[in-house]
């Protein structure tokens, strides 16, 4: 199969024959995560910091803030997390408010949804999300509808987060974006940080929030460092939810994009201005639901071109929902049709050239964005 059907096309209008087949540089390795620049920021950056140390300082400022709120789930405490996400908060906060859990995703994220039922904070950190399956029902029907069903009355404050989509060599059960599943619920906020700023500030908007956030981070990215500016770096810093972030302004194409692919995106971004003198404008949507409409359509009507980037399945993707917006509210400003770039219809093979055929290139961006505006 070739990686032009791998990869679709986001409208039928478009043949699959009309886009280029991959180099074979494709079949290397999935790359790191490419490093952030300081311009990516409103504010001058004063240090640098991964997003795993991000994530636990937000962890850690909330757990000292507000007395409600707790952690649970598998070897957060006396292991530190399995990605050390948080590390340091048993000794600091004691095991009543750092819990470890039994392996059991039914189990403990139930317990956590009667917590927050009750008035606490919780929140449920599962290893992967691909765990989290064993506890969907927990989540949408528990969780997700009982501030509705309510009334209004009963709301449910808790907070769904841990690694989510592609990583390496893990095989198919562990490697699943899950970002259009919870999208599609209503009840449900979603987020999906890509830098360290993402991530603190979107984590803390989270377990503030009077109702369920599923905060879907990404295993890649844990390790990758990225500068935090002044205002990130205060205990009062939070990211609201459903307004995105331009990392890259443009004038001829606009890539919409989440979570690990934004990097990619802002790679990709630089090749076609070096190789095609391309200015392609990268939306970092940081929130899935709410979604940003505003600031896509608004840049879909100045640069008249849209990719839709993401590391989902193809079909019913958060990129299938964009395009359909933007043919809602931008259709008479496009100068040709929207297009995606995805992840392959195929549970994601174990062997690494495969591996890396299943998932969004810097490459495959650039050469699908080159033939959509004809350069």
């Amino acid at each position: 199969m070739s990686a032009a059907r791998l990869f679709r096309s986001g409208s039928r209008l478009l043949s699959q024959s009309q886009f280029p087949h991959p180099a074979p540089s494709y079949l290397r390795r999935i790359a790191p995560a490419p490093r952030a620049t300081g311009r990516s920021y409103a504010s001058a950056a004063s240090q640098t910091i991964t997003v795993r140390e991000a994530l636990n300082e937000a962890l850690a400022e909330e757990l000292e803030r507000d007395e409600k709120v707790f952690i649970l789930g598998e070897e957060v405490a006396e292991y530190n997390g399995a990605y050390k996400v948080t590390k340091g908060l048993l000794d600091k906060f004691g095991p009543k408010r750092v819990i470890d859990t039994p392996i059991t995703e039914s189990g403990f994220a139930g317990l956590a949804i009667g917590a927050a039922l009750a008035g606490l904070h919780p929140v449920c950190e599962f290893m992967t999300f691909n765990f989290a399956m064993q506890a969907i029902d927990q989540i949408i029907n528990s969780a997700a509808k009982t501030h509705y069903m309510s009334g209004g009355i009963q709301p449910c404050n808790i907070v769904f987060r841990g690694p989510n989509g592609f990583a390496a060599g893990v095989g198919a059960q562990h490697s699943q974006d899950y970002a259009a599943w919870y999208g599609s619920i209503p009840g449900l906020k979603v987020v999906a940080p890509w830098s360290a700023e993402d991530a603190k500030g979107l984590l803390k908007a989270a377990i503030r929030d009077p109702n369920p956030v599923v905060v879907l981070e990404n295993e890649l990215l844990y390790g990758q460092t990225f500068p935090l500016s002044e205002e990130a770096q205060k205990s009062d810093f939070v990211l609201p939810f459903g307004k995105a972030k331009i990392e890259r302004p443009g004038t001829d194409l606009t890539i919409v994009t989440l979570s690990r692919c934004v990097g990619q995106s802002l790679e990709a971004a630089e090749q076609l201005k070096k190789n095609y003198g391309v200015e392609a404008e990268v939306i970092n949507l940081r929130s899935v639901k709410p979604l940003d409409v505003e600031a896509i359509v608004k840049s879909v009507k100045k640069t008249g071109h849209l990719i839709a980037v993401e590391s989902g399945f193809p079909s019913f993707g958060v990129g299938s929902e964009i395009l359909a917006l933007t043919m809602e509210y931008a259709f008479d400003y496009l100068k040709a049709p929207a297009i995606r770039v995805t992840g392959a219809e195929v549970p994601t093979p174990y062997a690494e050239k495969l591996e890396a055929l299943s998932f969004p290139q810097i490459d495959t961006i650039t050469s699908y964005a080159a033939k959509l505006i004809k350069v």
